[in-house]
């Protein structure tokens, strides 16, 4: 008898001392809830992010992330760099393949000096009296005739010119097809002739007057 009331005794204190297994006791840290299912998204390889024609430098990246645990967090890089609208921003993790190679050149075999090519202009436009190129961004014009007018007009964005001369000739659009720069139009007036240069995006542009005509740098 007394043998079963200190059996029953000591079974009592065992359960007080952990009534539920399942949860735990103070003192104990808990860990982190997992699962089986598989929710894992592809690796990243390489994402782009367009940039909006009116923006001109970029100054902060964030990314957002998802922990293990499933909450989110973000991070950030401060930037102070111009950017040009009309190429995206890629966002990737692939180092991708470096090579090395040995320099094993001798030193009379290494040039003194390695020029590189300017960049040439291309002729967009030609209409005998005045011709149009175009270099990235300077939008040259080519004519002995006189600009007595220039300003810019938006939605959408484009540089209106005025020009000397009594030019008789019906008007005239041509497509461009170029970077920058969409098409031009032209139109005679009494006295003067109006060039309209269309946009690809939001610009403000400088005017260089030049030894044979003038110089639009988009900026």
């Amino acid at each position: 008898m007394t043998k079963l009331i200190f059996l029953t005794f000591f079974l009592i204190s065992v359960l007080q001392a952990r009534q539920n297994p399942f949860f735990p006791t103070d003192g104990e840290v808990d860990i982190l809830t997992t699962s089986n299912i598989k929710n894992t998204p592809p690796p990243l390889k390489r994402a782009a992010i367009t940039i909006p024609s009116q923006a001109r430098a970029i100054k902060k990246v964030t990314v957002e992330f998802v922990n293990l645990d499933g909450s989110t967090q973000k991070s950030s890089i401060e930037l102070n760099n111009a950017v040009d609208w009309y190429l995206p921003i890629f966002i990737s993790q692939s180092m991708g393949e470096i090579k090395t190679k040995k320099n094993t050149a001798k030193s009379k075999d290494i040039p003194k000096r390695v020029l590189t090519p300017k960049k040439k202009y291309t002729q967009l436009y030609n209409l005998g009296f005045i011709t149009f190129y175009k270099k990235d961004k300077e939008f040259r014009i080519a004519t002995q005739d006189k600009m007595i007018r220039d300003f810019l007009l938006t939605k959408p964005h484009r540089i209106v010119m005025d020009f000397t001369r009594d030019a008789n000739m019906s008007s005239k659009v041509k497509k461009l097809d170029s970077k920058y720069y969409k098409k031009i139009s032209f139109g005679s007036h009494k006295g003067y002739y109006r060039v309209v240069l269309e946009l690809e995006g939001i610009y403000k542009y400088k005017k260089v007057q030049k030894k044979k005509g003038y110089s639009l740098f988009l900026q």
